[in-house]
Order: C-alpha cells, then structure tokens, then sequence
C-alpha cells in the first residue's frame, strides 16, 4: 500500500520537509502540495533530487492554492506540467480516503 504525504512547508523549511517525507518514503507513494507550498515546487523538485524520494506516484496541489499565485508565476513555473493534478477541496478529500492510500501523513514545518 502506498502513503498521501500531505506538506505545508515554508520555503525556509522546504529542504528538512523533504528530508522527513525521505525517511519513510517507498516507491510509488504521492504528495500534496498544501498552501503556499505550490509556489516552491521547483525547489521541491531540485531538493526530491538530491534525496532517497523516487518513483512518485504523484504529486498534487489544491485548486485554492494555486489561484492564489498569479497567472505569471503560475506560466513561469510551468504549474500545469509539474502537476499531476490540481484538486477541488471535494477531490483532495476523496484522495486522502482513497482505498490505495494506508496512510495519510501531514508534514507541516
């Protein structure tokens, strides 16, 4: 079975929230982006690369969050292609119930 890494980090903490999700991760888990977090994606992709983290299912972000970054930002960091999806409030509560999940785990630093 596979683990939902739910992570609302700052972008102080981006490298030591990957670090945690490292400890536990096994191929084929996913993660959600939460909050602010969105906006850091490329330092998340830079820091997965310099950890054990391989073989991500997914990675995800909330539709609320990403509205609130402009549509610039959202061109420049190529969002859309860097997504597995983007979710409703509705969809991100499916996910986290969904039967190929055994676990839901909130880092939040």
């Amino acid at each position: 079975m596979a683990t939902l890494y739910q992570l609302h980090s700052t972008m102080d903490m981006l490298r030591r929230s990957t670090e945690e999700i490292s400890r536990t991760w096994h191929a084929g888990d996913s993660i959600v982006l939460l909050g602010t977090t969105v906006a850091f994606i490329d330092w998340f992709n830079a820091y997965l690369g310099e950890s054990d983290v391989q073989d991500i299912a997914g990675i995800y972000a909330l539709i609320d969050d990403v509205v609130q970054l402009t549509t610039e930002t959202c061109d420049r960091l190529n969002i859309n292609d860097k997504l597995t999806g983007v979710l409703t409030d509705e969809e991100w509560v499916n996910l986290t119930q969904d039967s190929q999940f055994d676990k839901v785990v909130t880092i939040a630093l």
